[in-house]
């Protein structure tokens, strides 16, 4: 079976093509503007990319100094965006990201008059950084204004500027005095991105880029209007049903509680993922094909993304605790053992049949 039938293919027009054909170019073009101000975590920008191009956010996870400030703040000025950073500390509250209302005096009037000032959460790109570090209720804040792309205050709705892309960071290493995201707050974030740390010939390039007074110096690829216009082509991707329903498979095979779920899963899972992992597996499939300058989503593309999109939302239980299973473990196996290519009988039971290992 082919990865996409070529009648699917044909319902792009030759402009779109030729977009697609150009956004593939330009993702090279970004990563060679990048690699000037971050060595390495090719992966990781990737991710962000394609995140950014979904309409999705990420929540980054990595120990502090491998420069997830700069790669954020290198990447929305390469795709002339504007950005914010927000620290994220216990005393935080909601209108400290969303802004607030103030008394305002009209100097030709004398008459007094409420005027909202704009918070930091009114850019393009914002940084949520060390987002566990401030409570339940300013989290709320940012995660409303990420699924709705508005703020509310004194019953009056503020639109956010678009594109908006959400990067919120957490530190593996550090736990106490934090407010970790709960599972169905976890969920609104497309990607799930672990920084790691650089290779040895990596840490020195950084040392020998960060410690002279040379400024770099970015070329702008991409404005905000076509990367608005690249997110709804990603829409217009095609995608075939048998890829569509791999993606099913991936994301109920993780769940515990159904008829047919892997053995593995049934003895390390306690919670798997719901069907917007489903959702974000076959969007971030079509954003992964377009920067690679194809008209359509292969199996390839869908598994490329898996970690990211479930890592986060697959729940382990003690079990995988004592063993030393991670959730990325499971994702491995789980590209293993699920069929990449449907049979008249998967058809009939849509997802319920999954092999398992």
């Amino acid at each position: 079976m082919s990865d996409q039938p070529r009648e699917q293919q044909a319902d792009l027009g030759a402009d779109e093509r030729k977009a697609i054909e150009a956004l593939g170019r330009s993702r090279e073009q970004i990563h060679r503007e990048l690699a000037k101000a971050i060595v390495g975590q090719e992966d990781v920008l990737d991710q962000l990319l394609i995140s950014l191009f979904s309409r999705g956010h990420c929540i980054l996870e990595g120990v502090p100094g491998l420069a997830k400030t700069r790669a954020i703040r290198a990447l929305a000025d390469t795709l002339s965006l504007s950005f914010n950073r927000i620290q994220f500390t216990p005393d935080l509250m909601p209108s400290d990201i969303t802004g607030t209302e103030i008394i305002e005096e009209n100097k030709s009037t004398g008459v007094r008059q409420l005027r909202f000032v704009n918070g930091p959460i009114f850019a393009n790109v914002i940084l949520a950084d060390e987002i566990n570090r401030t409570p339940p209720k300013t989290q709320a804040a940012l995660l409303e204004a990420m699924q709705e792309y508005q703020v509310t205050a004194a019953g009056f709705t503020h639109r956010l500027p678009r594109p908006f892309f959400v990067l919120a960071t957490q530190n593996p290493i550090e736990q106490e005095g934090t407010y970790p995201l709960p599972e169905a707050q976890l969920d609104r974030f497309m990607f799930k991105v672990l920084v790691e740390y650089p290779s040895e010939a990596e840490e020195l390039q950084i040392i020998q880029l960060t410690t002279t007074s040379a400024e770099v110096g970015l070329q702008r690829i991409f404005s905000a209007e076509d990367i608005l216009s690249l997110q709804e082509m990603v829409r217009q991707v095609p995608c075939g049903d048998h890829i569509m329903r791999y993606a099913m498979r991936l994301a109920r095979a993780t769940r515990p509680q159904l008829e047919g779920a892997p053995p593995f899963v049934r003895d390390y899972v306690s919670w798997g993922a719901g069907p917007r992992a489903s959702q974000f597996l076959v969007i971030a499939g079509k954003a992964r094909a377009l920067l690679r300058g194809r008209y359509h989503v292969t199996i390839e593309d869908i598994q490329s993304v898996s970690h990211p999109v479930l890592r986060h939302r697959i729940v382990t239980n003690f079990n995988a605790e004592a063993d030393a299973v991670t959730s990325d473990q499971l994702v491995d196996r789980l590209l293993a053992d699920v069929p990449t290519s449907t049979t008249p009988e998967l058809d009939a039971i849509g997802a319920r049949r999954v092999l398992s290992s």
